[in-house]
């Protein structure tokens, strides 16, 4: 009976396995880099399997499940999978998926910037489809010893169907575990001064090396029309940085034009639409446009291929003669700078001065010491 009722209890036990808790440990603090995923290979089958995780999340597709478990299954991932698989190998590096790749390099190049700052700090980087996960980093994290995460996604601009999403996820996650860390979150940092200034940086080495076009073209990932009805400011903020990049450039107001991308279903979505709008420009008689897509913080398939291969085409083919696809900010020490910047504002009170981690081992020390002398035996 004993046995029976532990295997029963055994059942329900579904946190993962920690190590035991370890008096005197040293406090740290850590960053949690999130960005959207990507297929682990170029081929169908791992296409499929990202989508069907991406499409599945409800803050996604906010449609009636069911039914929506019909349409995806029945046709959508049979139909689009191939598609987007082909369209993965376009883009794909020796190294992988290009989003991947920035965003590894993003969490490795941070920790030395926050070092320069004075701050001891643990970074690492997980997607919110695809791996690794959000469990997987967050584990990571507790391994190292942290007891304070900083949830930073790699969204400037705020929506449910992306940030809010990344919280699930972590929420998700912290149900698996024993010990959960104390957790922040960074919601935006659409008007960001030193994300701004690195667009800016951006746009500017770009004019200078190829010359300026006649329209820049600020490109956001789009969403369906009901979320701003609904209350989403992801619209807002998008105009916002559109705005201020504009400002900072000092950019005539009729030189630029926000446009939304990505368009999926019938639905209307955001307007207006980014390739409808250039092949417009081209038959108006631009001959040249620059494009940058401000919402993405690391190149990836909607900007390598949706932008700087399709987008471009629909220019052309419309009669236009030069189109510049401005790349992402990546691994840009300008923007390393502005993801400092969040964690140092938001990680008030947390981030650990270099200095003062000798003092901190020293107190550590003195908590194990009491703890064994307490009888604490083998969990010290």
């Amino acid at each position: 009976m004993v046995f029976a009722a532990q295997e029963i209890l055994n059942g329900y036990d579904t946190m993962k396995p920690t190590a035991p808790y370890q008096h005197g440990s040293l406090s740290r603090s850590g960053i949690l880099l999130v960005n959207l995923g990507t297929p682990d290979a170029p081929t169908r089958s791992a296409v499929k399997r990202y989508l069907a995780q991406f499409l599945s999340d409800r803050r996604v597709v906010e449609i009636p499940r069911f039914i929506w478990w019909l349409l995806l299954h029945g046709l959508i991932l049979p139909l689009r999978s191939g598609k987007s698989a082909a369209k993965y190998a376009s883009i794909w590096t020796p190294e992988g998926s290009p989003l991947k790749v920035w965003t590894e390099k993003q969490a490795k190049l941070l920790p030395g910037f926050l070092a320069q700052r004075g701050y001891d700090v643990e970074v690492v980087y997980a997607m919110r489809y695809g791996q690794p996960s959000v469990e997987t980093a967050l584990l990571e994290l507790e391994r190292r010893g942290c007891d304070r995460v900083l949830v930073l996604p790699l969204y400037p601009q705020y929506s449910a169907a992306t940030t809010a999403s990344v919280f699930d996820a972590v929420f998700d996650a912290a149900k698996t575990m024993r010990n959960v860390p104390e957790l922040r979150f960074v919601k935006h940092y659409h008007d960001q001064s030193r994300y701004i200034g690195a667009l800016a940086k951006s746009l500017l080495a770009h004019w200078e090396k190829n010359g300026r076009g006649e329209k820049l073209v600020m490109s956001f990932h789009g969403m369906p029309r009901r979320t701003l009805e609904l209350g989403d400011p992801y619209h807002c903020e998008c105009y916002k940085t559109a705005r201020l990049l504009a400002e900072r450039l000092r950019l005539p107001k009729e030189e630029v034009i926000v446009s939304f991308q990505s368009r999926f279903g019938k639905a209307e979505w955001l307007k207006p639409y980014t390739a409808p709008t250039l092949q417009q420009l081209a038959k108006q008689g631009v001959k040249r446009v620059d494009v940058i897509c401000p919402g993405f913080t690391s190149d990836c398939l909607e900007t390598l291929e949706e932008i700087a291969m399709e987008a471009k085409q629909d220019f052309l083919q419309a009669g236009g003669e030069a189109f510049y696809y401005i790349p992402c900010l990546n691994d840009s020490s300008d923007w390393i700078e502005s993801l400092a910047d969040s964690c140092e504002l938001h990680g008030v009170g947390w981030l650990r001065r270099i200095e003062d981690k000798p003092g901190a081992i020293a107190e550590a020390q003195a908590s194990r010491a009491r703890a064994q002398a307490l009888g604490a035996g083998n969990l010290v």
